[in-house]
């Protein structure tokens, strides 16, 4: 070949060389700039940076991990552990969670016992012919002028006669019988109410024995007429009063909110049973104290009960009493009624007939009883 044929060659060389590495280049460029890898190995520090802080890992092992995170190649088969981790870490978020409310669910389980006090006997009413009524005697006192009464408000509708007579007087005990109980009534730090009988008495004995009631006494009433009653002796907004609405049973929660207290009940020698069963009951610590006596009332005024049609009796000591003033009563005609199961249940142990009951399901007051008697027997 000549020599101008060989220089030819040679350049055309050349220019295939230039041309072939010129992409090459730019290939190699492409390669050397990872831009979007490096965002995706930030991303995952991230992720990775929260997932140890959650798992509360010190901070040293957290670098490390970040930096083997930026340091490796970024592989699609290495983000599936990052994302078991995040699943791990809310597992353990999950077993903690499950944990606290495994502790929990027994609080809201544990209830408190609903306090039952077993059932009432029943009540059987005779079926003794109802004839009619005219006069009625009522075992309480006579209400006062312009009071409003239930029995009168009776007469006057159906042209009754009506008498009040008191069967039962309330003695107070004195100190030197109260102290032969060996109460210390400052030992207590709450005392139950049930009447105004038992609020006069309290502080009565509390004078005569030169006791000073503290303030920090807590007063738990049966009613809010008794505790309305306390004004009387107490400033009313500076002590510690809590009330039901006509039940001990309405006094529950709040005995219990105060069960670490020692409570005193005031009471007569006849208490209801119904209060000492609940108070058993709560397992709470109390003294029952006899602050007063029911005592049968002197009946010789009254020359004859027959000619009454019908006697009413509120309380066993009434009923007593009937008994110690007249020995001798046959009841025959005369039709009794009384209110309240322990009434009930002396009239027929005494061997009379139980004509009218109250409270029930259709007449929870005596007064009702009575009415739905007389539409009966007085229709004529």
């Amino acid at each position: 070949m000549s020599a101008k044929k060989k220089l030819v060659k040679k350049k055309l060389v050349k220019k295939l060389i230039k041309k072939s590495k010129a992409p090459l280049k730019k290939a190699s460029v492409t390669k050397s700039k990872p831009k979007p890898v490096v965002k995706k190995a930030k991303a995952l520090s991230n992720k990775i940076t929260k997932t140890k802080l959650l798992a509360k890992k010190p901070a040293k092992k957290v670098v490390k991990a970040v930096s083997k995170a930026v340091s490796k190649p970024v592989k699609p088969a290495k983000i599936k552990p990052v994302k078991e981790k995040k699943v791990l870490v809310n597992k353990i978020v999950k077993e903690n969670i499950e944990k606290v409310v495994a502790v929990k669910r027994p609080r809201k389980s544990s209830k408190k016992p609903v306090i039952t006090l077993p059932p009432p006997p029943k009540i059987e009413v005779s079926n003794y012919p109802k004839n009619k009524i005219k006069n009625i005697l009522i075992s309480q006192p006579k209400p006062g002028e312009g009071d409003k009464n239930p029995y009168l408000e009776l007469a006057k509708k159906y042209n009754l006669n009506v008498t009040f007579r008191q069967f039962i007087k309330i003695e107070g005990l004195n100190s030197q019988d109260f102290r032969a109980q060996r109460i210390d009534i400052l030992e207590h730090g709450a005392v139950i109410l049930t009447s105004r009988l038992s609020v006069d008495h309290y502080f009565r004995l509390c004078n005569e024995m030169r006791i000073t009631v503290p303030e920090s006494m807590k007063y738990f009433c049966i009613n809010e007429q008794t505790a309305y009653y306390l004004q009387k002796y107490i400033q009313y907004r500076k002590r510690k009063i809590f009330f039901g609405h006509g039940t001990i049973l309405d006094l529950v929660d709040v005995i219990r909110k105060n069960k670490d207290e020692k409570f005193l009940l005031p009471a007569s020698d006849v208490t209801k049973e119904q209060i000492v069963d609940f108070l058993d009951e709560l397992n709470i610590t109390y003294t029952k104290g006899t602050f007063y006596k029911t005592v049968s009332a002197n009946l010789s005024d009254i020359k004859s009960l027959s000619d009454f049609d019908l006697l009413v009796f509120f309380t066993p000591a009434g009923i007593k009493s009937l008994k110690q003033n007249f020995p001798n009563f046959k009841q025959g005609g005369t039709r009794i009624a009384a209110f309240g199961h322990a009434a009930a249940l002396l009239v027929k142990e005494l061997g009379c007939r139980l004509d009218i009951f109250a409270p029930n399901p259709q007449n929870p007051s005596m007064s009702g009883a009575i009415e739905s008697y007389l539409k009966e027997s007085n229709k004529r």
